[in-house]
């Protein structure tokens, strides 16, 4: 079986590119991570691999048991990787197809925007986050959004989220850039 660092896809080892496409919003003693991507997908697909439980569980820190794709429905949410299972329900707060989707994931808000660019969709996540966590945060998401690319261009590598994703090759690199970034690095600054 193969390390985490060495997933494969098309038999080429996916390693995660430099940290960017985020930044965080303060506001009192709320934080804000706002990750966004190019995606070369049309928003339509990407609004499926957001809302739909099968292309969830292929890219996403968390599995569902219906979709997100419709407002007011109330699903299950079971966060992945962790030694016991931490189930929360949610109620779909917002769905615009393809456009806005927004939830909760725990006490995690999460807004996903889609804007159409080309022939592509600019994807961006807000998400709130505690400060201690917003470098791991970014660096996790930006691994899922690779993983959620692959699978859109058809050639999936596997989910890689949650803990394990923290002992993949090129986690650590990423979450020290964003870190750097952030201004958090040797600790956490405010």
């Amino acid at each position: 079986m193969a390390a985490p660092h060495e997933k494969m896809t098309h038999g080429e080892p996916y390693t995660p590119g430099p940290a960017g496409g985020a930044h965080i919003h303060k506001d009192g003693e709320k934080w804000t991570l706002v990750l966004t991507r190019e995606l070369r997908h049309s928003p339509e697909n990407v609004w499926q691999a957001l809302i739909d439980p099968a292309q969830l569980r292929e890219w996403a820190p968390f599995d569902v048991d219906g979709s997100l794709g419709t407002l007011g429905s109330t699903v299950k949410i079971t966060t992945v990787g962790l030694p016991s299972p931490r189930i929360t329900k949610t109620t779909v707060k917002r769905a615009d197809a393809p456009q806005l989707l927004e939830y909760t994931w725990g006490d995690f808000n999460m807004r996903w925007e889609l804007e159409a660019v080309g022939s592509g969709t600019r994807l961006t996540l807000w998400i709130n986050i505690g400060h201690r966590f917003i470098a791991m945060g970014a660096a996790g998401w930006h691994v899922c959004f690779d993983v959620l690319d692959r699978l859109l261009s058809g050639t999936p590598i596997g989910r890689i989220a949650g803990p394990a994703a923290m002992n993949f090759a090129g986690w650590q690199r990423l979450h020290a850039e964003y870190a750097k970034q952030f201004g958090m690095e040797g600790g956490v600054s405010e």
